[in-house]
């Protein structure tokens, strides 16, 4: 899946609906540049798990907990499930993340978004879905690839959460 994305709504609208297609947790490595989008479209995610709070890179954390979310479709799904957002751009060494305890994050009913997973390599799972954004004039350019059956099952169900 590849395509042009009109503004900061626009990303948010995207993230919004790939939340909404995950019927189950996954593993989501962000890529950009600084700047590009990574955390807006985070925004968008967490939108689909009825979070409307604010969103912010937890660039010095590394992690923010987002926990008891409930998916926003129709029907509602009274499931909780938790969504971590992972941003490695300051992790100085990846063997940090083994003293923060990273493998209780993953299980499969988390969501994990992971910004500047490479940061992280030989600490972190496999990702179901890889998604790239780059800026492109005033939008950007986002494509989003599976990378395992999950991920694969996830992007068929997007178009039926894809808003314009």
């Amino acid at each position: 899946m590849q395509r042009y994305l009109d503004g900061e709504a626009a990303t948010v609208a995207a993230g919004e609906s790939l939340g909404k297609a995950m019927r189950g947790g996954a593993v989501v490595y962000l890529d950009g540049q600084l700047g590009a989008g990574k955390t807006t479209f985070c925004r968008g995610v967490l939108r689909a798990f009825s979070y409307a709070g604010p969103v912010k890179s937890p660039t010095y954390t590394l992690v923010e907990a987002y926990e008891d979310l409930v998916w926003a479709t129709e029907p509602p799904q009274l499931k909780t499930v938790s969504v971590y957002h992972f941003d490695l751009y300051r992790l100085g060494d990846p063997e940090e993340l083994e003293y923060m305890g990273i493998r209780d994050y993953f299980n499969d009913d988390a969501v994990c978004l992971i910004e500047w997973p490479q940061r992280g390599h030989g600490f972190l799972p496999s990702a179901d879905i890889m998604v790239s954004i780059e800026a492109q004039g005033a939008g950007r350019i986002i494509a989003a690839r599976s990378e395992t059956v999950r991920g694969q099952r996830i992007l068929a169900q997007l178009s039926e959460y894809e808003t314009d």
